[in-house]
């Protein structure tokens, strides 16, 4: 009987951040997701359906994903105004980073 002492690692899928361009785990990534009926969510699972965009966990790469049309060009879609304030509030609420209102470091 043969012994296998050696394992194999297993493939981590990556993904690239829409706001800093890098490239990282799916896992260390937020994906947002526009939805069959729509709407555009974040998807915490990253399996809900639709097309779907990577973001870093840190409000400097969701405010550089969400100015312009990087989101809008990566999910095929017209984001709208209430949907880019819905967007923003969950950075702000969730996310480190640098507080764009008072400079200082969160979470």
């Amino acid at each position: 009987m043969k012994s296998t002492s050696s394992h194999r690692t297993r493939h981590a899928p990556q993904r690239t951040c829409l706001g800093c361009r890098q490239v990282k785990a799916k896992r260390e990534l937020i994906r947002v997701v526009n939805t069959p009926d729509g709407n555009v969510e974040v998807d915490l699972t990253g399996k809900k359906a639709g097309r779907g965009a990577y973001l870093c966990p840190t409000s400097e790469c969701w405010e550089a994903g969400l100015k312009g049309n990087r989101l809008d060009h990566a999910l095929r879609t017209n984001l709208s105004q209430n949907g880019r304030v819905q967007l923003m509030k969950y950075a702000e609420g969730h996310l480190k980073g640098v507080n764009s209102a008072s400079g200082e470091k969160t979470g």
